[in-house]
């Protein structure tokens, strides 16, 4: 086996026993590989080990890892900050968009969404921390957000997404992933539908999974450091 396929099994095993510890089926956790900055050949040892999923933050790159592997049934998702400028190619190549952060990017990936492809599975990020520098709505402004994107057509809004401050604590990294669960709560509570809670990476995805994180985005476990773009 590869070094990546490797990695790839030891994050599933850590994936499957933090959520036996939580009480939940392995099956309602995701993995999605974080691939940005790494090369094509990355993304293929992945897929050759099963893994589907992989997350992107640069379009372009992103558009050459899609074209070289366009045979290989992959799932794309966009997971980083997106310029207004970049919403068209995100609209057109890829399933999933983790970082809207206003009513202005929705409506373009809305608008720019071909009819031919499904609708575009997106979450609001949340800024739980207040981080001055994190993206993000504040999490008193998520629900008049979320009912702007969901009014839309052509995206299908399917929940929130965070970033917390990084913190080798399990108890601080717990608290600021319940505080996105308890806030999908009141949003399903006030008729919002949401299902998904993308949160949880690479040093601190057992406490997101223990607070009921759906996507767990993980690069640095499965594929090493990141190289810079």
């Amino acid at each position: 086996m590869s070094v990546i396929a490797n990695n790839l099994q030891a994050v599933l095993v850590r994936i499957a026993h933090a959520c036996r510890l939580a009480g939940r089926s392995a099956d309602d956790v995701r993995l999605l590989a974080v691939s940005k900055a790494w090369p094509t050949d990355s993304v293929l040892a992945a897929a050759a080990a099963g893994q589907r999923a992989f997350g992107e933050s640069y379009v372009q790159e992103a558009l050459a890892k899609m074209n070289a592997t366009h045979d290989a049934g992959l799932e794309w998702h966009f997971i980083g900050p997106l310029q207004s400028n970049k919403t068209q190619k995100v609209a057109e190549h890829f399933a999933w968009v983790h970082a809207i952060d206003r009513v202005k990017l929705a409506e373009r990936l809305s608008a720019q969404r071909p009819a031919a492809l499904p609708p575009l599975q997106v979450c609001v990020q949340v800024n739980v921390s207040g981080e001055a520098s994190k993206s993000g709505c504040r999490p008193e402004a998520a629900l008049a957000l979320c009912q702007a994107v969901a009014a839309l057509p052509r995206l299908s809004l399917r929940g929130l997404m965070t970033i917390p401050q990084p913190t080798d604590d399990p108890a601080a990294q717990r608290a600021a992933f319940g505080r996105l669960r308890r806030l999908q709560e009141q949003l399903c509570a006030a008729g919002l539908p949401l299902d998904t809670l993308s949160m949880g990476m690479s040093d601190d995805l057992e406490a997101a999974i223990a607070e009921g994180a759906t996507i767990v985005r993980v690069g640095t476990a499965i594929f090493g450091e990141r190289n810079n773009p």
